[in-house]
């Protein structure tokens, strides 16, 4: 199996760090970071095997959507099954620190 990439955007912190918290627990992926998109827009991103990945983001997009709010605070989820090394290269969030790449398979 390749390595996954799996993403869930959503619209504040507190959903943010729930959908963090259920996608790490969810399935056996590793938490790569949380990129704060815009004022308010959080982007929950983990690595694995793809059907783990693509768990976890189903996971993290439930967990989104039950955080109580006066408007809906799941955005926008996505998984990219065996990324490109290109993108790993340009885009620095896809890519996980060292002290956490010794997890990854």
């Amino acid at each position: 199996m390749g390595v996954a990439v799996g993403m869930v955007e959503v619209l504040g912190m507190p959903p943010a760090l729930a959908v963090a918290d259920t996608m790490c627990k969810a399935a056996r992926v590793t938490m790569v970071g949380m990129e704060k998109v815009s004022s308010a827009r959080y982007t929950v991103i983990v690595r694995g095997d793809v059907s783990e990945v693509s768990l976890a983001v189903e996971a993290g997009v439930e967990a989104a959507k039950r955080v109580p709010g006066d408007k809906p605070l799941y955005l926008s989820s996505h998984v990219i099954a065996r990324p490109s090394e290109n993108l790993e290269y340009v885009l620095k969030s896809m890519k996980p620190s060292q002290a956490i790449e010794k997890f990854l398979v």
